[in-house]
């Protein structure tokens, strides 16, 4: 393998990802995060409790919880990060410059798995640096940098490496291109962390040799805390204390030999998607890699909207309709029918839906409202980045209002989408939790206008989806955090929560105009 050549490629893909604006996006996203998900005592929120006691904020109490948490987010966030680099390279027409160059499937692929583990791996150090202020602010006792490096380093290293080659293998190999490869690795990743938490609650005190696909490293962080206060009452995340209870006080020093070693061998099983991705790449050959023909012909959700396809009839009024509204309402009903059409298993689902809402129990509702918000998320996560994707940007500049107004409308008929999903639900719960309703709607709308901002700035659907993916399953499993339930479906929101939601939709709304106008002006 040409050395120096390897390093040169590796070198210019982490170039090309660091200068990208998506790229600084991500970073504030990251940090924005980790505060978020180390609670502040004083509002009665801390990261660890044992039974009724807060665990003091000390360096390995903060190392441990915050890299066993964000081993979570960089499982699943790292992915969609990672991936799609060969799909840009399709699109960009450089697949075929790439192909006829004589570097090897083999080092040209590792330069591209080098270039996402150091990407991934300077998010990591931003994780680590926010966490590092947020002990100044908040912690108990001296920030030990030894304690930080280490845990991190044996927590999140085989997490990086599993996403990265998840990510290369996926993108390798082209009937895993796409969306279809995208569901396959959420799955994966649900998975493993409901393996890790079966495990993790049936072993007390050594970390297990089956620990070593525990890639999320969440499990191991659980069961050296376990090991440690000698108790299984442990709550990880968003944890509510008696502030009457005397603290517990974790050592400085959690890790022990087995648990190091149980590490190591789970960071070189994370390697082991690399090795079937060189012989399944596709090398950009028009027979094997042409992603739009390929998904229509094989994916399950093509076959399924090609088997629901009359239903793509039931949009066709509102076309008509939008071609007699005036002005922006028209443009923004245009974008709904548009979105539908193409997708008529969506307005399957939609159907549903509005039968199950109108018929179920209102204790069940939140239970659909989490289902309908779902399958929304999913649908509309293209449609911030539909027009740069499909090289439709200047058409799209000819309308009324051109580009600079552009995001306003897609975050309207990403709202009109949303209200279609859960406005049978919101009407419902309208007069007996006016609050909860109000919750729907403001978050509904947050939601759509943060899948603009990220759409626009990344043109990408995937920095979207991997945030809206894992804010949902977060959030579905924190039932009793009000900040969490940004659409209402666990009942915890209250009026200040769903004021904070509308204002930060507002400001993403504001964001994404201001960045159109300053571009297109």
């Amino acid at each position: 393998m040409n050395l120096p050549l390897l390093a040169t490629l590796a070198h210019a893909e982490v170039r090309l990802r660091m200068r990208r604006l998506s790229t600084l996006v991500v970073l504030l996203g990251v940090v924005a995060l980790s505060w978020l998900m180390i609670g502040d005592p004083a509002d009665g929120v801390t990261l660890i409790s044992v039974g009724n006691a807060r665990v003091l904020y000390t360096s390995s109490a903060l190392a441990l919880g915050g890299a066993g948490l964000g081993g979570m987010l960089f499982s699943l966030a790292g992915f969609f990060l990672v991936r799609g680099r060969i799909a840009e390279d399709l699109r960009s027409g450089t697949g075929g410059v790439i192909a006829a160059t004589p570097v090897g499937n083999a080092g040209f692929l590792l330069s591209r798995w080098l270039g996402g583990v150091a990407y991934l791996g300077a998010l990591v150090l931003a994780f680590l640096g926010a966490l590092l202020v947020c002990h100044a602010l908040r912690g108990d006792g001296p920030i030990q940098p030894g304690v930080y490096l280490a845990t991190f380093l044996l927590v999140l290293l085989p997490t990086v490496l599993f996403a990265v080659s998840c990510a290369v293998l996926f993108d390798a190999w082209a009937p895993l291109m796409g969306k279809r490869g995208d569901v396959l690795y959420f799955l994966l990743w649900m998975a493993q962390l409901a393996l890790a938490s079966q495990l993790a609650g049936a072993v007390h005190g050594e970390v297990p040799g089956g620990f070593v696909f525990d890639f999320p490293g969440i499990a191991t962080a659980g069961v050296l805390f376990q090991a440690t206060l000698h108790t299984d009452q442990l709550m990880l995340g968003g944890a509510s204390f008696d502030p009457h209870v005397a603290p517990v006080t974790l050592p400085a020093q959690l890790w022990t030999g087995s648990a190091v070693l149980v590490r190591a061998v789970c960071a070189a099983l994370a390697l082991l998607p690399l090795l079937p991705a060189a012989g399944l790449f596709h090398r950009f050959s028009p027979d094997r890699a042409r992603p739009a023909h390929a998904r229509r012909r094989r994916s399950p959700l093509a076959l399924l909207n090609a088997w629901l396809r009359p239903l793509a009839r039931l949009a066709q009024p509102l076309f008509r309709l939008a071609a007699l509204l005036p002005g922006t309402a028209g443009q923004v009903l245009a974008d709904v029918a548009l979105t539908l059409t193409m997708a008529p298993a969506a307005i399957a689902a939609l159907l549903g839906f509005w039968l199950v809402s109108l018929c179920a129990a209102p204790a069940s509702l939140g239970g659909v409202l989490a289902a309908a918000v779902a399958v929304w998320g999913v649908l509309v996560s293209e449609l911030g980045a539909r027009d740069a994707q499909a090289g439709a940007l200047e058409l799209t500049g000819a309308v009324r209002g051109g580009l600079q107004r552009r995001d306003l409308r897609l975050t309207a008929a990403t709202f009109v989408l949303g209200l279609l999903f859960t406005g049978v639900i919101a009407l419902r719960w309208a007069p007996l939790s006016p609050v909860r309703a109000c919750a729907v709607v403001s978050g509904v709308f947050a939601l759509s206008a943060v899948a603009t901002l990220l759409g626009r700035l990344t043109e990408t659907s995937r920095a979207f989806l991997a945030l809206f993916l894992f804010g949902l399953y977060v959030a579905l499993n924190a039932t009793r955090v009000p900040a969490l339930d940004v659409v209402g479906f666990n009942g915890v929101a209250h009026a200040g929560t769903v004021l904070g939601v509308l204002v930060t939709g507002l400001a993403a709304l504001a964001g994404a105009t201001a960045w159109s106008q300053r571009r297109w002006a």
